[in-house]
This record gives C-alpha cells, sequence and structure tokens, in this order.
C-alpha cells in the first residue's frame, strides 16, 4: 500500500507541473490535487499510522496543494485579461495619419510605420491624405480606421 501511496503522489504531482504547462483550465490541477491526497494518505497509513495522522496529512496536503493551485490560476486569469501590448492587437485606439487617400482602402501612418488601412464604417465620411485617423479593429493586416475626433488629437 505505501508502493501505491507513493505512486499516486508522484502521479499528482506531474498533473500539477502538467496543469502549469497546458491550457485544461484546472481539470489536470484537481486531479493532481486529489490524487496526491489521497496518495499522502495511502502512504501514511500503510506505513502503520494512526486515523488522526493520517487525516491530518490529508488535511495539509490538500491545503498546501489547493493554494498552490488557487493562486497559480489567479495568475491566470489575470494575465489573460490584459490588454495586448504588441503586434497589430496592440494599434487598436492608436492615433495616425492618412497617407494614400482611403477608397476603399489605402495607407495610413501609425507608430511608425505604414498599415493598409479602410475605413470601419461604410457610410462614413472620406478620409484625405493628412487627416488624423483612430484605429478601431484590426482585420489580418489591414486597420479599420475612422476619423479622429478633436479629444483624441490632445492625448
Amino acid at each position: 500500500m505505501v508502493i501505491l501511496g507513493i505512486v499516486l503522489v508522484l502521479a499528482g504531482a506531474g498533473l500539477l507541473v502538467a496543469e502549469a504547462h497546458l491550457p485544461t483550465y484546472g481539470l489536470l490541477g484537481v486531479a493532481g490535487v486529489a490524487a496526491l491526497v489521497a496518495g499522502g494518505a495511502i502512504a501514511v497509513d500503510g506505513s502503520g499510522g494512526g486515523l488522526a495522522l493520517v487525516l491530518t496529512v490529508a488535511v495539509v496536503l490538500a491545503l498546501i496543494a489547493g493554494t498552490a493551485l488557487a493562486v497559480a490560476a489567479r495568475g491566470v486569469a489575470r494575465v489573460s485579461r490584459r490588454r495586448a501590448r504588441t503586434g497589430a492587437e496592440a494599434l487598436v485606439g492608436h492615433v495616425g495619419v492618412v497617407r494614400n487617400e482611403l477608397e476603399p482602402v489605402g495607407q495610413v501612418f501609425v507608430d511608425g510605420a505604414l498599415w493598409r488601412a479602410q475605413p470601419c464604417f461604410e457610410d462614413s465620411e472620406e478620409l484625405h491624405e493628412g487627416d488624423a485617423i483612430v484605429v478601431e479593429r484590426v482585420r489580418g493586416l489591414t486597420l479599420a480606421v475612422r476619423r479622429a475626433e478633436e479629444w483624441e488629437l490632445d492625448l
């Protein structure tokens, strides 16, 4: 029984490590905590520990592993809510200038680079060379833009 307990403890630790590296949304982590607790309890019971010791080991392992899993899940959730800082997706909300008229596709200069762009609204007024624009969304490598309002130019 002690060997089964040790195998379960090792399997539980392996599942917790796998949870840190795979997008399983906590499934492997919960299974890892359960295997770790069960393995610890079985190993202590198999080596002759009393019921009080088995329960104490199980509760301590559950608290430690559960807390570690909760901290990791909280960190993952916090990082996943962050806005993109690099790449094309990070351009949303940035102000730029029209370089070639958008009829329907032209070029805009945003953050030091030329981008293909088109108006984001079909019925919007035409954008001419030199007009200030704001990036609304990104489709592939083409930006959907609109005319910048006065308050956006001051930012």
